[in-house]
């Protein structure tokens, strides 16, 4: 994170980097595809920080390859740094739920497996309250057809996934998958959310 605010030309000394350090939150995001996830993510204004990985599994420093063959009991996530003075935990989900189907158990899309699942893995008792409240509302609205299976519990067992990974739509914004599913997200999420946007 220091390199992050070292690399973005801040004149910041070492104390006010301590100080704003101490107030950034991290939330841990499963919605499928960590490309697509990652990919709408970077561009909201107040997260900080946007890296792909694995989380609540049960071995250490899992692979791709191992949690694509469904070995690990990972989930592909997302891990967001964010100023909560700048974006809420609330609006994160919000635009969570907006970008991936909640209902569909081990499943976005074509993509299937249970590292595929949707889940919230929180890190503090706020950002629980606030997923368990959220899904309360949107099952009490009837805003899907079928019952949401997001799983919200805490991190667990988080590794960061292989270079290669992260950053991959900026990196790859042509690549088939990238046009045919992720840059569909994105631009759901500049449509309604313009307001929190870069």
């Amino acid at each position: 994170m220091l390199a992050l605010v070292y690399s973005a030309g801040s004149a910041l000394n070492p104390r006010d980097i301590f100080l704003m350090n101490a107030t950034l939150q991290t939330l841990t995001l499963g919605g499928g595809c960590f490309w697509c996830t990652e990919a709408v993510y970077v561009q909201v204004r107040g997260v900080l920080d946007v890296e792909s990985g694995y989380s609540n599994g049960q071995t250490q420093r899992p692979s791709y390859d191992d949690v694509c063959r469904g070995d690990t009991g990972h989930n592909e996530v997302v891990q967001l740094r964010y100023d909560p003075e700048q974006v809420c935990t609330r609006e994160l989900l919000e635009i969570f739920f907006l970008i991936h189907d909640p209902t569909t158990l081990n499943r976005q899309g074509n993509d299937y497996g249970t590292q595929y699942r949707s889940g919230i893995y929180f890190s503090n008792a706020e950002q629980q309250a606030c997923a368990q409240a959220l899904i309360a509302e949107l099952t009490a609205a009837g805003v899907y057809p079928r019952a949401i299976v997001t799983e919200v519990l805490p991190l667990d067992n988080y590794w960061p996934a292989e270079d290669y990974h992260q950053d991959f739509f900026e990196r790859n914004p042509y690549q088939g998958y990238c046009q045919a599913v992720a840059a569909p997200k994105v631009a759901k999420f500049r449509k309604t959310f313009a307001r929190l946007t870069k």
